[in-house]
């Protein structure tokens, strides 16, 4: 059980908050806003507003907004021995190391982290117990700086993405006279179940399809449509805009 505070309790803040408490770590939960820190008193180990009382984790996760990163962490002072885990958007790991004494990890984690499902990309390479402790919460990948904000747009917003396409698949089925929830349930289970397959098994995305989608069967007309089709150039282009939004973000805390 390794000590972490989590500074930033709002949607991300408070996945982590769970998924480390679900994890058996001790967890101090810390916003500015009372409010926030409401729905989190019964699962974080303690709850505060005061920045300073979260400060001596040997952990701590900045879950703030990119326009006051810089602005908290400096405020922090913390030690050499410690280490802080950086959620923010577009806010460098150079930028972040000018403000601290702490060793830095950018990290940009999704909202599965509460589940400890989480698809994170980190720079640099954690080690000790900050990799235990990330690990604990989902799949960690360690890329380049440079790297970060296409991770940013993938593993980041690509949840958007996905309950998007999950809706899709649950609409077309209530339209074809499914039950709603047995229509949601069918979905959400089939993405998950194949993203599993996925990831545990060596045969390419491509060798997965043909697997299921045999001669003359029913998988195959609808895969004829979705070749014949631009979603792979739409999601192509959705994964873009993000990359490039968190570009934009990148530069503006860069130059403040």
């Amino acid at each position: 059980m390794v000590h972490v505070s989590v500074i930033g309790c709002g949607h991300m803040g408070g996945a982590l908050v769970r998924g480390l408490s679900a994890a058996n770590h001790r967890v101090t939960a810390c916003d500015v806003d009372e409010s926030a820190l409401e729905d989190l008193s019964g699962v974080a180990d303690g709850t505060t507003t005061d920045l300073e009382a979260a400060a001596s984790a040997p952990i701590v996760v900045l879950a703030v907004g990119p326009d006051i990163a810089g602005e908290v962490l400096a405020g922090l002072g913390l030690d050499p021995d410690q280490t802080v885990v950086s959620v923010a958007a577009g806010v460098s790991t150079s930028v972040l190391e000018s403000t601290t004494d702490a060793a830095v990890v950018r990290m940009m984690p999704n909202l599965a982290a509460e589940y400890g499902e989480m698809a994170a990309a980190v720079t640099p390479e954690p080690t000790g117990d900050v990799a235990a402790v990330l690990a604990d919460l989902g799949t960690v990948v360690t890329i380049e700086e440079d790297q970060m904000d296409l991770a940013t747009a993938i593993n980041g917003s690509g949840p958007a993405f996905v309950f998007y396409l999950i809706g899709a698949m649950q609409q077309a089925g209530i339209e074809g006279g499914l039950d709603s929830d047995d229509a949601a349930a069918l979905a959400a289970q089939t993405f998950k179940g194949a993203a599993e397959i996925a990831l545990q098994s060596d045969e390419s995305v491509d060798e997965l399809i043909d697997a299921v989608a045999t001669e003359g069967g029913t998988t195959i007309e609808g895969m004829e449509v979705l070749w014949d089709s631009d979603v792979e150039d739409v999601l192509g282009e959705a994964v873009t805009a993000a990359e490039e939004r968190s570009a934009e973000i990148t530069a503006e805390v860069g130059e403040e």
